[in-house]
């Protein structure tokens, strides 16, 4: 069993990985600025901030891998993509790194053009995907170093359609999953068992993926 931090874990997509990582038997340390009122049984909680990467390094010592959930919205918008560079150049060699970040980033076909430069994705939401392709293209640039996976949610993915856990789930590779009407989306639950597959059998070391049903 591995010993797993959840950085951003009592957000949606943070506290689905936790419960999923609990339920499988891993030691499970969850960081958010706040502790939730609402607790998975099993894990451990604590305080720590991506604002603040000397205190959250010390946090996590001892880990084997690393699962940052943290989206750049709100007041982390501009503040994500430099502080996980920082979080991963100060975290010991041995811990992998796993990054939850966006659908703008995954190709609508393959070789072809990224969803976030299609006419339909929404405006609004550019920023926070274009710093979480930050994140992507700053772990690709470093061929050496730290083992990583990243992985593109489906576009239907979030809070407003939680879902069931179904325990399936397909992996796209580069290129977003969509079903036979072309829609494309995943629930909570079955985002944590994708995430926690990996951890537990790799399949994508230094390398991205898309997920989706």
């Amino acid at each position: 069993m591995a010993r797993i931090a959840v950085i951003g874990g009592t957000g949606y997509a943070g506290s689905n990985i936790v419960a999923e990582a609990v339920r499988r038997g891993h030691t499970v340390v969850s960081v958010a600025r706040k502790v939730a009122d609402e607790r998975v049984e099993g894990a451990t909680y604590i305080e720590g901030s991506l604002l603040d990467v000397p205190s959250l390094v010390t946090e996590l010592e001892g880990v084997d891998v690393v699962v940052c959930t943290v989206p750049a919205r709100g007041d982390m918008l501009g503040n994500v993509r430099n502080n996980v560079a920082e979080l991963v150049s100060e975290l010991p060699a041995t811990v992998r790194i796993g990054i939850i970040g966006g659908a703008g980033g995954s190709l609508v076909a393959p070789g072809g053009g990224r969803l976030i430069d299609q006419p339909s994705f929404t405006e609004e939401y550019k920023p926070e995907a274009l710093e979480a392709i930050g994140i992507l293209e700053d772990l690709q640039a470093d061929d050496k170093g730290h083992d990583w996976f990243y992985i593109h949610p489906a576009g239907g993915f979030g809070v407003w359609a939680p879902g069931e856990r179904t325990g399936r789930y397909r992996d796209g590779g580069e290129v977003l999953v969509t079903d036979e009407k072309g829609d494309s989306y995943i629930s909570g639950p079955d985002l944590g068992v994708a995430v926690i597959d990996e951890i537990e059998t790799p399949k994508h070391s230094r390398a991205r993926f898309t997920v989706g049903y």
